[in-house]
């Protein structure tokens, strides 16, 4: 695989896979997050795109097998993975679309509208939070970008946590490794200490959080 395919060269692995672009999500020094459509049952999925050309081998590898792991998580307050795989310099992780947005567009709009989100809503969004983080920390997974944007609404109201674990997947990447992991305002002081990210670095940004839903800033 050589260099990043052109966007519009994109629908022909995506057609690969049997899957169609529906519209672009998001794009970051990562590569590009996308809205796909399953042409076998038409579900909604969210398929980001990273650009793995210039990585090794190995590093290849490595990130593909970071992949199949995270898709052996099944947890209800975490974005299931569906699948991962490589195609023309690009890695594509699939995983679950959540219809109700992100955490940091709610309060964004409480924000907006002057409204206080509610005591028992927080409480409510922050055990499901936990929940998912304990899974994940039981299962030797550092989140390592907790946000209130790694987390999603699903249909019903509930918390997912999402983006787990992809640090580590692009941290396999040479072209992410110059990157800092992490997203500054959320980052605990030892990180800023340049000391390595451990388990009590992710509870640090989980307090963040909870600052942030009750002070909507």
């Amino acid at each position: 695989s050589g260099m990043p395919l052109p966007h519009r060269d994109v629908a022909a692995i995506l057609a690969k896979h049997n899957y169609t672009e529906l519209r672009k999500i998001g794009e970051g020094s990562f590569g590009k997050a996308l809205l796909v459509q399953s042409v076998e049952d038409g579900s909604k999925i969210v398929c980001k795109m990273v650009d793995v050309s210039q990585a090794s081998a190995k590093e290849t590898q490595d990130a593909v097998k970071e992949g199949r792991l995270l898709a052996a998580f099944k947890h209800p307050y975490i974005v299931r993975y569906r699948e991962s795989f490589i195609d023309s310099g690009w890695l594509c992780i699939l995983m679950d679309y959540c219809e109700g947005g992100d955490m940091a567009k709610q309060i964004e709009v409480s924000k907006r509208k002057g409204h206080q989100i509610p005591e028992e809503q927080i409480v409510r969004w922050m055990c499901q939070a936990l929940l998912a983080l304990k899974y994940l920390h039981e299962k030797h997974v550092l989140h390592r970008d907790l946000k209130s944007g790694n987390f999603f609404i699903s249909n019903s109201g509930n918390l997912k946590m999402g983006d787990f674990g992809i640090a580590k997947v692009l941290s396999c990447t040479a072209a992410c490794a110059r990157t800092q992991i992490g997203t500054p305002y959320y980052l605990s002081p030892e990180v800023c200490q340049e000391k390595p990210y451990t388990w009590p670095s992710d509870i640090w940004a989980m307090g963040c959080i909870l600052y942030e839903l009750c002070a909507l800033k």
